[in-house]
């Protein structure tokens, strides 16, 4: 319901305008959808309870996903009030105003550049990252997200503290988190196939804390390819980025799948009071180097047996995570894309303009908050430093532990 006339202001940078140009289109109009949602009483004991017992904390999966829906649904309404054919650089926020939240979505609309035209896309993706996708034979048609609201859980807590004792991986917590994990990416999936689509590229995945809880969120576009028409039923998945895409197309390859591999692993009691003691003398931890070493690996070998199932002939742009889950667990992640040759599959063009590809400097910087912008430059070591606490924990509550011992035999 905008009653506003701002029909000069657009979130387009002067490159992403070039390359709008050369796809025939025009800037348009800067449109917000929000949506404000409180909690509530019942929801919130019913997500309290959801984050004691560990796994999916369902009523806030729903909340979040529902009340994105809705700020989304704004936006478009708002694009199609300014007649744009499309809406480009779709992308969530979120604000607290005193215990309500605010659910934004934001996104600038384009026009054709010969006049006006229905409406037909929605993307994810900048002007830029657009270009790239269009020149590599994708037609973009919808804006899809899949999310994920999870928790350890109390028990798991507990338990896990308990197999934290022995050293290795735990498989009990590697298949929760692993089946967790891609509940996301089989919800971006299935609202993809809604909109008839065959392939869901530039997927980017966000874990962040919320409501108490973790939320794993998965966005991209959902676009369709001729020569993916075999994969319709089943849309092809790409976390590449726009350009590394338009590159494999370039050489003949189209993605396959985004594959992620899960493994969680303890350090366990011995391991961590040799590694505690360890930090303290200083010099190489081995067990930690090895336990790492080894996590990794399988992470990694997970997904090499999921690419070798889907038929791939590589998997590039690997990225792996380490989180700490706390009680001396922790879980790495791996996830790449599984891509494929295709005969006579290339780019429309030879060379991206260099429009396409020249990154926007930022030229407003806010530093008022000295803290947190110190916080993230320190993010590395700040993640070190977390990975440690594990065994530290460890010691610590085995101190703990033996001193009440000697004080209850001493009063018998």
């Amino acid at each position: 319901m905008n009653t506003f006339g701002h029909k000069r202001v657009t979130g387009l940078s002067g490159n992403e305008i070039y390359c709008l140009s050369k796809l025939g289109l025009r800037a348009g109009q800067l449109c917000v959808g929000n949506s404000v949602v409180a909690l509530g009483v019942a929801r919130g004991i019913g997500a309290g309870l959801s984050t004691l017992g560990g796994g999916e904390v369902t009523e806030v999966t729903k909340l979040v996903h529902d009340s994105r829906m809705n700020s989304f649904d704004r936006l478009i309404s708002e694009v199609r009030q300014h007649k744009g054919v499309g809406v480009t650089g779709v992308s969530f926020d979120l604000i607290n105003h005193g215990g309500n939240l605010e659910f934004l979505t934001i996104g600038s609309t384009v026009h054709k550049a010969d006049g006006v035209d229905a409406f037909k896309f929605s993307t994810s993706a900048d002007v830029q990252q657009l270009y790239c996708q269009m020149d590599a034979g994708f037609e973009p048609l919808h804006f899809v997200f899949g999310n994920v609201a999870y928790s350890i859980g109390l028990g798991g807590n507990i338990s896990g503290a308990l197999r934290g004792l022995r050293r290795g991986e735990i498989p009990q917590y590697t298949e929760i988190f692993d089946q967790t994990r891609h509940l996301a990416l089989t919800r971006i999936t299935d609202e993809a196939k809604k909109h008839g689509a065959n392939a869901i590229i530039g997927i980017q995945t966000t874990i962040s804390p919320l409501l108490g809880s973790q939320e794993m969120i998965m966005v991209g576009t959902a676009s369709r390819h001729p020569a993916l028409e075999a994969y319709k039923n089943n849309p092809v998945t790409s976390d590449m980025t726009n350009e590394e895409m338009w590159n494999m197309v370039n050489l003949g390859y189209l993605p396959i799948k985004l594959l992620m591999g899960v493994s969680v692993y303890s350090l366990g009691l011995a391991g961590g009071l040799l590694a505690a003691l360890k930090s303290l003398m200083g010099g190489e931890v081995s067990g930690l180097t090895e336990l790492l070493y080894e996590a990794r690996e399988k992470a990694l070998a997970r997904i090499e047996r999921e690419a070798e199932a889907c038929g791939a002939d590589e998997v590039v742009g690997v990225k792996t995570r380490v989180y700490d889950l706390g009680g001396g667990l922790v879980e790495f992640m791996a996830i790449g894309t599984a891509v494929k040759k295709f005969p006579g599959v290339t780019t429309k063009t030879g060379l991206l303009p260099p429009q396409a590809i020249i990154q926007d400097r930022e030229t407003f910087v806010d530093t008022t908050n000295v803290a947190d912008t110190l916080d993230l430059r320190r993010g590395g070591a700040a993640s070190a430093r977390r990975l440690q606490q594990g065994p530290v924990a460890i010691v610590i509550a085995v101190i703990i532990f033996i001193f009440y011992l000697l004080r209850i035999l001493s009063h018998h």
